[in-house]
């Protein structure tokens, strides 16, 4: 099995940290270095580039800096692809990919890609400030402290996402449910890459061992090879693996779990070239886990975790359980250019064992299991205090939290009837608060504070309970 080769399948997105540029988190082990690709400039192909660099160089108006030019004219032939997934990184930004492995980093903690000149998330990191603060994927960033995002660079608004521990920035963002967009706040913090979580739950006096991973690390093999064997130990009757939002990582790591659990007779992975030619990976495992495995899903889960979802699905049989991944099946090669600059090109296609190309489109859960409006709350941003009468969208945000809580509305449009005001009331009496029957922002706090603990509570998480039913019966 070519396990190196196999590591280049990225997710293509950067992930926001303070002085760190994570370009995805899936690549060579060992990159390839710029002189193996060679140029026949003895054609004159690149005559007319040449040409256009040294009259731009030598003769416009201003003095231009060479160096900025050439990564212009590269940024310019990587845009002509139309693809958000090959990009250019000058030396700064790729001395900051080296440094992905780093056990934690500051940040956000959000990984972000860039589609149709779009600038998305693709999934918040947990436990991460920007999960707290209730950024979801496929949110659209379209301003960073006020100034807009468009037109721009993916790397460039990613230098101005990133920051020191304790500093704040301002997004503002455009959610298909919503119809103004959405301004969020948020302070830096520390961002730590744990991937692997595992526990013991218990369903009709059954065992069932759960397994969640973050994202495919270096360790994150280890890591889950060692909580497998724990909880194998304890006589499990099933197990269920959670890659909800997780955003891909190294190829290397989400093979070697996969072992564990495809057998040898189907390809876990396929990888086709440009000149359609395909190339099939398998594990050599002879038999299958002799209790059932369900895997949970979401809209961010993606590349890596997409690769597994489809290999556990198709090549094993096991079934998927949520709601459609995220849709990532290109593979990039980072290539060092002299200069310490690097390039990250897209140079093949990944297949789900049966040959399905899943890219923009995603895979489909055998059981699809929408979360509860808990989980679809929109975050508060409080800058004056909300009361009786007033009507924005501010109050239909808390009346759509209010309502998730459990507490009594009469309407979630943003109007602030009296039934909200007594709604309001009694959340407050509830969590210790002053019964105002106004929603200051040590309320809205409090608000989002409550929802982010009743959405760590199993009961109210409606796709686990579900692979938990389905695994005992």
């Amino acid at each position: 099995m070519n396990r190196k080769w196999l590591a280049i399948c990225m997710t293509g997105s950067l992930l926001t940290g303070s002085g760190i540029t994570y370009l995805g988190m899936n690549f060579l082990d060992k990159k390839e270095e710029s002189n193996s690709i060679e140029l026949d400039t003895a054609t004159g192909s690149l005559y007319k580039l040449n040409k256009a660099y040294q009259l731009i160089l030598n003769n416009y108006v201003e003095k231009v800096d060479q160096q900025q030019l050439e990564d212009g004219a590269i940024k310019g032939m990587l845009a002509t692809l139309e693809d958000p997934y090959s990009v250019y990184m000058d030396q700064d930004a790729a001395k900051q990919f080296e440094q992905a492995l780093d056990s934690s980093f500051e940040g956000i903690g959000a990984e972000i890609s860039i589609d149709q000149e779009k600038i998305i998330i693709v999934s918040p990191i947990k436990g991460s400030p920007a999960e707290k603060a209730g950024i979801k994927p496929l949110d659209e960033i379209i301003s960073v402290n006020g100034e807009s995002v468009s037109g721009k660079d993916l790397n460039d608004v990613i230098n101005e996402i990133r920051g020191e521990k304790g500093t704040k920035v301002e997004l503002e963002i455009i959610r298909s449910t919503v119809n103004k967009p959405i301004e969020v706040s948020l302070v830096r913090d520390e961002v730590p890459q744990i991937t692997v979580y595992s526990d013991m739950k218990k369903e009709g006096g059954e065992n069932i061992g759960y397994i969640q991973i973050t994202s495919f690390s270096q360790d994150t093999a280890n890591e889950f090879d060692k909580a497998l064997s724990e909880l194998e130990d304890k006589n499990i009757s099933g197990l269920i693996l959670d890659v909800r939002g997780n955003p891909g990582g190294f190829l290397t790591s989400v093979n070697a779990i996969l072992e564990n659990f495809v057998t040898k007779g189907k390809p876990y992975v396929q990888v086709e070239n440009r000149n359609g030619d395909t190339q099939q990976f398998y594990s050599d495992l002879k038999e299958k886990k002799d209790y059932p495995v369900a895997v949970l899903i979401d809209s961010g889960s993606a590349s890596a975790s997409e690769i597994m979802a489809g290999a556990l699905k198709e090549a094993a049989d096991y079934t998927l359980i949520g709601e459609k991944t995220f849709g990532k099946g290109t593979v990039q090669q980072p290539i060092s250019m002299d200069d310490g600059s690097e390039i990250k090109l897209t140079i093949s296609k990944w297949l789900t064992p049966e040959g399905n190309w899943i890219h923009k489109t995603g895979i489909e859960p055998n059981l699809e299991v929408k979360q509860s409006d808990l989980y679809h709350n929109h975050p508060l941003q409080i800058k004056e205090t909300l009361k009786l009468e007033e009507n924005n969208e501010q109050i239909q945000y808390a009346q759509e939290i209010l309502t998730s809580l459990g507490f009594t509305t009469d309407r979630k449009d943003g109007y602030f009837s009296s039934q909200t005001e007594v709604a309001v009331k009694a959340f407050q009496t509830q969590n210790s608060l002053e019964a105002t029957g106004t929603i200051d922002q040590k309320t809205a706090a409090k608000m989002q504070e409550v929802v982010r603990e009743e959405m760590k509570k199993e009961e109210n998480d409606l796709q686990l309970q579900t692979a938990l039913r389905y695994l005992v019966n």
